[in-house]
């Protein structure tokens, strides 16, 4: 199975590297651009479409590597190449938030049916629970798309850990794709470092908070309810911290949660002097203490609920540190909520 691994691994690397300069000229040449203005910093139209690069470097190995040997990885696969035609879709022209939600309700029940499911109740409701769960991750991560490299370090180092959990928990199958998120944004990686020479866009960001959403679940199913919110929590630390901080900040300033702005913790830490690399890889270090803590719950190293205890102290840390950053962020203009795309301070 090593050879499986490192054989998809390499592919995946080379396809998406491959796959980002032909989707790049595209994008130009169909004006599928993110222009500069407002708060953005980037001085020229930069191309989308660096989402399908990591979308096909990510299936394609995987589906050769495993066929269609198991049901929920099929499941999950197919279901995040829906969404990633649907952020692929709101690229080109943006759509209602309501047909985003309910296209990924969709496929999310779908996943859910096909076994992928997290214990929490013990009951019919946790079908539920994960269904909204695995909606509301995948917007999360869509949201973290923000600045330069951000969401691509984040992935690359959570996508690793979970595969080194699933390897260690037996679960093989699972670590075919999670090695292929995982070196499909490294392939990628390079061509969104700051300055970016393209961007994601909601096809790659979508398809990655939901393959990461339901890879996590599939670690928890039939855990402990502490166990299950730990390996939840843990590897989506950093898109879960941030969205719940965008959504009090614009709650308590009196702001739609619905609209874009520059306040998500990426925007804090550039104005608390950061760079946009060095937010980028402080971004995937936290990302990294979380996941390696996620790891060690699973293994039985450290209780889940002294984890999440850990991670809830991190979490604390940050908003406290960051929280006077708030008052300028809440005077920004924002944008609608459709485009999703709160580019580049």
């Amino acid at each position: 199975m090593s050879g499986t691994l490192a054989l998809t691994a390499g592919t995946a690397c080379l396809l998406s590297a491959a796959a980002v300069v032909p989707l790049r000229r595209l994008a130009l040449r169909w004006d599928l651009t993110d222009h500069p203005g407002g708060h953005k910093a980037h001085s020229r139209p930069t191309p989308y479409l660096g989402g399908i690069a990591i979308t096909v470097g990510t299936v394609v190995p995987a589906a050769v590597a495993l066929g269609l040997a198991d049901l929920q990885i099929t499941a999950i696969l197919l279901a995040a190449t829906a969404v990633s035609l649907l952020g692929l879709i709101d690229d080109i022209s943006p759509l209602p938030a309501v047909t985003r939600l309910t296209v990924e309700t969709v496929v999310a029940v779908g996943v859910v049916l096909s076994g992928v499911q997290a214990t929490v109740t013990g009951t019919w409701l946790d079908a539920v629970l994960t269904t909204v769960w695995i909606v509301v991750m995948t917007n999360s991560f869509n949201l973290l798309d923000n600045m330069d490299g951000a969401l691509g370090s984040v992935t690359f180092v959570a996508a690793a850990l979970l595969a080194v959990t699933a390897l260690l928990q037996g679960h093989v199958a699972l670590a075919v794709p999670l090695v292929a998120l995982t070196c499909a944004c490294l392939g990628f990686l390079p061509y969104n470092w700051a300055p970016a020479r393209v961007f994601m866009g909601d096809s790659g960001s979508l398809f990655i908070g939901f393959t990461l959403a339901c890879s996590a679940t599939v670690l928890v199913a039939g855990r402990p309810p502490d166990a299950t919110i730990a390996g939840l929590f843990l590897p989506t630390f950093v898109a879960t911290v941030d969205t719940c901080v965008v959504f009090l900040s614009r709650v308590l300033t009196g702001r739609s949660p619905l609209q874009g702005g520059t306040d998500h913790v990426s925007h804090r830490l550039r104005r608390a002097g950061l760079g946009t690399r060095s937010v980028a890889v402080t971004l995937g270090a936290i990302t990294a203490v979380t996941g390696v803590l996620c790891l060690a719950t699973a293994l039985g190293r450290m209780p889940p609920l002294v984890a999440t205890a850990v991670a809830g102290a991190i979490a604390g840390g940050l908003v406290g540190l960051l929280r006077d950053m708030s008052v300028r962020v809440s005077v920004r203009t924002p944008q609608p909520l459709q485009r999703i795309r709160e580019r580049r301070r």
